[in-house]
């Protein structure tokens, strides 16, 4: 197994409340996250809790967008951590967290990704890592972020 973490950060300006409400309800995702534009004919589901912990939303798409699904599993103002699960294209499970803290300019957001990878795909990220393959989408995610709390 290969472990891995990614975060990345970003002032948003808006109050912790506005950015919480983005984060903790998956109907909300459409407008920022960056994988959801992968598949524009992706099948979603949405579940359990409307927001918050026993949120649940499952996809299933292209191959570029893979299928699986995510729970909100814990939910506080100043931190929300998603449960992940892949089934494809690979199988893997991670957790997904935003910690949320008020600062002069808004509310900064810290997003993080971490897990464990095995067979092909944990040998592959000895060579390639999880850095480099979700960083550039998070940090996309996070500017349409930015973008939606302005508008």
């Amino acid at each position: 197994m290969t472990d891995y973490r990614v975060s990345r950060s970003v002032v948003l300006p808006c109050d912790i409340g506005r950015a919480h409400a983005l984060l903790n309800d998956f109907h909300e995702w459409p407008a920022w996250s960056p994988w959801e534009e992968l598949d524009p004919d992706m099948t979603r589901t949405y579940s359990g809790a409307d927001s918050g912990v026993g949120a649940r939303y499952a996809w299933s798409g292209n191959k570029r967008a893979g299928s699986g699904s995510m729970e909100i599993v814990e939910s506080r103002p100043d931190h929300i951590d998603v449960a992940l699960e892949f089934l494809k294209p690979f199988k893997s499970r991670s957790t997904v967290s935003f910690d949320l803290a008020t600062v002069a300019d808004g509310t900064e957001l810290t997003w993080s990704h971490a897990g464990s990878v095995g067979g092909p795909m944990g040998l592959m990220l000895r060579f390639y890592s999880m850095e480099k393959a979700i960083a550039p989408d998070m940090e996309k995610g996070l500017a349409k972020l930015q973008r939606v709390v302005q508008t």
